[in-house]
């Protein structure tokens, strides 16, 4: 018993990891980040009616709170949910991407 609650207070202690997207799924969500997340958000990010998403921006942010805001939109705001378009792993693999500042490469 010991034994297992050990472990499980080892894996909930580990970071989340984005799970990366097959290429053809990053293609997809790299336009989804540049074109409907642009729309608002500025065509390379910098904002506009949303915040801008340079990492410089987002580096006090959550991974957490990102995930939620991206998957779950914000309340009276324009920011929609994009939880039926988008699965919660891809949600987190554009927080990644967005931290790291490689939105528009590739």
């Amino acid at each position: 018993m010991r034994f297992c609650l050990l472990c499980l207070a080892l894996l909930s202690s580990l970071p989340s990891h984005a799970v990366e997207p097959n290429k053809a799924r990053q293609v997809e969500l790299r336009n989804l980040l540049k074109h409907d997340c642009g729309s608002c958000h500025g065509l390379y990010l910098k904002g506009g009616l949303g915040p801008a998403l340079l990492a410089s921006n987002l580096r006090h942010k959550s991974d957490d709170f990102l995930t939620d805001t991206i998957q779950n939109g914000r309340k009276n705001t324009a920011m929609p949910p994009w939880k039926p378009f988008i699965t919660i792993e891809e949600t987190r693999w554009l927080v990644t991407i967005l931290k790291s500042n490689s939105t528009l490469e590739k």
